[in-house]
């Protein structure tokens, strides 16, 4: 008897596994649209992201534009020893993480700020007002921001050195004066950047439920207090996916930033990973070397945002994944 019933358990337990499979494919039928339109990005995902990878075998080859990837000589990983012993990378890298940490560290907490504060005006106008014109620099180019502040600080005729020379001061080379370049550049980001940035966590503090406000008042709680202890803790969820995707992009000082700014004069000071490439693959031909260099730095980035997510997790509880 026992026996039966083990074997009528066994052949119940085959049985269920079809049933499941079956109605996985009854829910992927049902739903049959919703995933033809996945097919499009799908696709552009694989062309435009997946694909280009196979060009990473150059940063193994002493790469030749006229033989091929299949015809160039490999070299192992003879790039990437260059790479570790070359000064001038090492300098372009300590470049790269000055400028993101300071970014970072300056820039970061602005736009939580400044949606803080937005959330806590009351004058409707007022406050689309101000938002309009904080985002607004986020839709001018870099080639523009570049021209603009160029012109205002051009220590001929700018608006500021000329201030400084009534003042009695000397006029100052802001784009050609590596001790001044790094806090150029990340003003200039802050000022495209930050209210764009803002709308996230505006976002995040639209979705606080407004009784918990309304509770608070009612037990005595000021602003500040309301800010300190629902506000924030309602956007750090938000606050830590912004940290943990920034951290990721460390080594992306901003090379279209860079680019339309720097010269040969401060490339002491503001030659990034990102414009290194560009000088050294285009500029000098080196394509395997600047390969060798741009998957460093992908490898990197995705270094830093798994210890990133694991680090949010162990502390706080709260990650990506």
């Amino acid at each position: 008897m026992s026996e039966l019933s083990s074997q009528w358990n066994g052949k119940a337990g085959e049985a269920k596994v079809p049933r499941k499979r079956e109605s996985r494919w009854r829910l992927v039928w049902r739903n049959i649209d919703t995933y033809l339109l996945l097919v499009p990005g799908l696709f552009l995902l694989l062309l435009f992201k997946f694909t280009p990878m196979y060009g990473v075998v150059i940063a193994f080859q002493d790469y030749n534009i006229f033989d091929g990837i299949s015809g160039s000589r490999w070299v192992g990983l003879e790039q990437f020893r260059k790479l570790m012993q070359s000064a001038e990378f090492m300098q372009v890298f300590t470049n790269t993480l000055l400028i993101s940490v300071y970014k970072i560290v300056l820039l970061f907490p602005i736009p939580i700020l400044i949606a803080l504060l937005l959330n806590e005006v009351r004058f409707t106008a007022f406050k689309r007002t101000v938002q309009t014109i904080i985002y607004m620099p986020h839709f001018l180019s870099w080639v523009i921001i570049s021209g603009l502040f160029m012109a205002i600080l051009s220590p001929s005729d700018g608006l500021v050195n000329s201030v400084i020379q009534w003042l009695g001061g000397e006029s100052v080379k802001f784009f050609m004066d590596n001790r001044v370049f790094r806090s150029i550049v990340v003003f200039t980001a802050g000022w495209k950047e930050v209210g764009w940035n803002a709308i996230i966590f505006i976002a995040a503090l639209a979705s606080i439920e407004q009784e918990q406000y309304e509770a608070a008042s009612i037990d005595g709680a000021s602003r500040l207090r309301q800010m300190w202890h629902i506000s924030l803790p309602g956007m750090l969820p938000t606050i830590v996916l912004m940290l943990i995707l920034r951290l990721g992009m460390v080594l992306d000082a901003g090379t279209e930033q860079i680019l339309t700014m720097y010269n040969p004069t401060v490339y002491a000071s503001g030659d990034v990973i990102g414009t290194f490439v560009y000088r050294t693959g285009l500029g000098k031909m080196d394509y395997s070397f600047s390969t060798a260099v741009g998957l460093f730095n992908s490898v990197v980035g995705f270094i830093l945002i798994f210890s990133g997510n694991w680090l949010s997790k162990k502390l706080l509880n709260r990650g990506i994944w």
